[in-house]
């Protein structure tokens, strides 16, 4: 009978055994012929060419090995919302110095809140300078978006608005930069259908339409509407507007205060910002104020009662003619629930002879005018509606996939009730699709634009590992994104966002779940996004890769540098004055 060491001593030698087997001994796994570094080509749909798909087209293609890259935008020239939006007063509700990108700055902006075409000039020149209109197709509109799993693709109806043909095409990987604002919609009240006077959405406004003499009605007193009802105020023979809701006007996200109206940079100013380290110190320290924005969401938090008690003595002032007008101005729910905007002339706008401020509820339309429910009828020329937009994230287009699509299963009464998302980045049962600022992906505090180049970095990561690794398809868990989704609905509840106002940020339901804004600050984010949570993923290898081994991507066992007479294969020694410790050792074979 064999002894406790000897068993021991059988069984190492049939681990050896085992271990140095010939490898005929396992035939059906055979080397891949190419070096690890050989990656092969991704085929990445960008779907949008505003800020987000500006910044996808420069930063994607620097960052992913092997990207065949399209970016579709229904328009004709880059700059989304900022494009489309062309209704007088349109501007950023935000300085221009902190809306813009990081590593290609503007010094010279004409005013501190930057009207629409400057926006959109400069956003197009940036589009230019890194040459992203090479991946665009312009006019060209997604009809839907279907995942096919036997091939592991996203197909895509896409029809060209100038030819009218509709044709399908095949990407590995689906991003929607859609944007938040996008979807503009009238409002349903009944016999919006019967009037007869000239209306529009602010968001579509008709450049041959003149205001001008004319009586105009505006609704709604988000940031487009207060953007222009001053505006139409100084041409108008009268101007109805209706502002059911109450909201506070008074300071940046910023927190410094507004003059009642835009500030320009003088010549002096400009000079002096040409001049790249002042300009440089002038930006951080206007940026490093709204990264440190973020204590005023917390309920009872001394930021946000400072806050509201310094809104409300600005509105009295810039209301100082016209005092009644701050109690019905003034909400019942704290600065950050609702959207903030600086709205420059737009108080004094309400003061002025020929304005009408209406919060009675509209009932109806007629052929000429609107009716109350105080049974007021109040006849106008025009209306314009600025009533928002999409509020539910749900995609202006079907995305299907396993006979879930959320253009519907996002919305209340669909599969889900609420823009279910992994980190606002992509989202369980959708297989190779990510989001530029999708659901919950964006923090209170911080930029839109570096928020944004932080979203399509993290992607970029996504990318390289699908490139690089054989991976076929990475989606998150149900299980992952579940937890997200906890983790965030006990949080709001501590900030304002959960107080009584209908926003963007609820979908338009006054206590709703929140799903426009990230758990934490901005800055919190970034440090999730700093590395993928790979363990959150489930993952498919790719289909050449028949026998399912994991490391099968490495090849032949060579890398590309290898086989290059002359390349460096010690990147890692330099003069120890340029070593980087926290650098040192994790760049070398960057791709």
């Amino acid at each position: 009978m064999a002894t406790a060491s000897q068993k021991a001593k059988i069984r190492l030698e049939n681990l050896s055994q085992h271990l140095t087997s010939s490898p005929a001994a396992n035939p059906k796994f055979e080397l891949e012929d190419h070096p690890i570094d050989s990656v092969p080509v991704l085929r990445v749909a960008v779907i949008g060419a505003g800020i987000s798909g500006i910044t996808g087209g420069i930063l994607l293609p620097a960052k992913v090995p092997g990207i065949d890259l399209t970016i579709y935008e229904k328009n004709s020239d880059v700059g989304g919302t900022w494009l489309e939006n062309i209704y007088p007063g349109v501007r950023c509700d935000v300085p221009a110095n902190v809306y813009q990108s990081t590593f290609a700055p503007n010094s010279q902006w004409t005013e501190e809140f930057a009207q629409g075409h400057e926006i959109r000039a400069y956003w197009q020149s940036v589009a230019a300078k890194y040459d992203v209109y090479r991946y665009i197709k312009f006019s060209n509109n997604i009809q839907h978006a279907q995942w096919n799993p036997e091939e592991a693709k996203w197909l895509l109806k896409v029809k060209d608005l100038r030819s009218q043909e509709t044709v399908t095409e095949k990407f590995d990987i689906l991003i929607t930069a859609i944007g938040r604002f996008n979807a503009w919609k009238l409002p349903d009240y009944p016999g919006i259908n019967e009037y007869q006077g000239h209306l529009r959405h602010s968001s579509n406004w008709d450049p041959k339409f003149d205001p001008t003499g004319k009586s105009v009605a505006v609704i709604g007193n988000g940031a487009s509407g207060i953007q222009v009802v001053p505006e139409l105020q100084k041409v108008v023979k009268h101007l109805d507007h209706y502002a059911r809701s109450r909201t506070w006007i008074a300071g940046s996200f910023g927190g410094h205060d507004r003059k009642a109206e835009p500030m320009y940079f003088s010549p002096d100013q400009l000079k002096e910002f040409e001049d790249p380290e002042k300009y440089l110190a002038y930006r951080k320290s206007l940026e490093d104020a709204y990264w440190r924005r973020f204590a005023g969401l917390f309920k009872n938090s001394k930021e946000n009662l400072t806050a509201k008690g310094d809104f409300k003595l600005i509105m009295a002032k810039r209301l100082e003619n016209n005092p009644e007008l701050l109690d019905a101005l003034v909400p019942d729910f704290s600065p950050h629930c609702r959207r903030l905007t600086p709205g420059p002339g737009y108080l004094e706008a309400l003061g002025k002879e020929n304005v009408t401020f209406i919060q009675t509820p509209i009932k109806r339309f007629t052929k000429d005018g609107i009716e109350t429910t105080d049974g007021v009828h109040r006849p106008v020329d025009a209306v314009i509606c600025s009533t928002g937009a999409n509020i539910d994230y749900a995609t202006p287009f079907p995305i299907v996939s396993d006979g879930v699509d959320l253009s519907s299963a996002w919305k209340p009464e669909g599969k889900y009730g609420f823009p279910f998302s992994y980190l606002g980045v992509a989202t369980p049962g959708f297989p190779n699709l990510f989001f530029i600022h999708g659901p919950n992906a964006a923090g209170h505090s911080g930029t839109l634009p570096h928020s944004v180049e932080t979203q399509v970095t993290y992607i970029a990561r996504v990318l390289r590992k699908v490139s690089t690794e054989g991976i076929r398809t990475i989606v998150p868990s149900k299980a992952a994104a579940d937890d997200f989704v906890e983790f965030s609905d006990a949080f709001f509840p501590k900030t304002v966002l959960s107080e009584g106002c209908s926003s963007w940020t609820n979908g338009g339901r006054p206590g709703g779940r929140i799903h426009g804004h990230w758990p934490g600050s901005a800055a919190h984010a970034n440090f999730v996004r700093r590395s993928p949570r790979w363990e959150d993923f489930e993952y498919e290898l790719r289909s050449e890769n028949k026998s399912k081994n994991r490391f099968a991507y490495w090849g032949n066992g060579w890398t590309k540098k290898e086989l290059v007479p002359g390349s460096d294969l010690t990147p890692y020694l330099k003069p120890p004055e340029k070593v980087d410790l926290r650098e040192w050792h994790e760049s070398w074979w960057d791709l």
